[in-house]
């Protein structure tokens, strides 16, 4: 087994699993994509499909496993932020809100489980899932990509789209905590 396919193969059971860090792994499979000419649409369709099948699992734990799951959730600083703002948008604006939770620390996780337990049709869940997962996927590898093509060291490269990927992801958190916020005008 060469290093390529090694890598891919950790890459698909860090996205599989939930609360992995699949950001990065997928950032450092774009750098290798990118300076060592790995297939940058095997790499997002690895990530994809990990991410997808993580997803339904998530899906049918909500289900089946409802407010006692999103309770302990929200009992994790990080996670109940995301169920908070998620919960009300779900209800009002299902698919493009579980779209747009990919960008969400744990918003994929958090987003699957709220959907499970709302109990939303399969193939809606199924969706709005695939949809968020390719457009998220590919956004990272792409980051991790570009710096690979930017910066000749990979350590350096995955420093760079880390970086790049934090900055974006906290700019986004913070948007989101504005909006959720309430107003305190009269």
């Amino acid at each position: 087994m060469n290093a390529t396919t090694a890598g891919l193969m950790v890459l698909f059971v860090v996205s599989l699993v939930p609360l992995l860090p699949t950001e990065v792994t997928l950032l450092g499979m774009g750098v290798t994509a990118a300076q060592h000419g790995t297939s940058l649409a095997v790499v997002i369709a690895v990530a994809s499909l990990g991410c997808l099948l993580s997803d339904q699992a998530l899906y049918a734990l909500g289900r089946f496993g409802g407010a006692r799951v999103l309770t302990r959730l929200g009992r994790r600083r990080k996670l109940a932020a995301g169920l908070t703002w998620l919960d009300g948008r779900l209800q009002r604006h299902p698919r493009p809100v579980l779209v747009v939770a990919r960008w969400l620390p744990s918003g994929g996780t958090v987003g699957a489980l709220l959907a499970g337990s709302l109990r939303w049709r399969f193939t809606e869940f199924l969706t709005a899932s695939a949809v968020g997962v390719l457009l998220w996927t590919s956004y990272v590898a792409l980051l991790g990509f570009a710096g690979g093509q930017l910066v000749t060291e990979p350590g350096l490269s995955l420093a760079l789209s880390l970086t790049i990927a934090v900055l974006l992801g906290s700019a986004i958190t913070v948007g989101i905590r504005r909006h959720a916020a309430p107003s305190t005008a009269p």
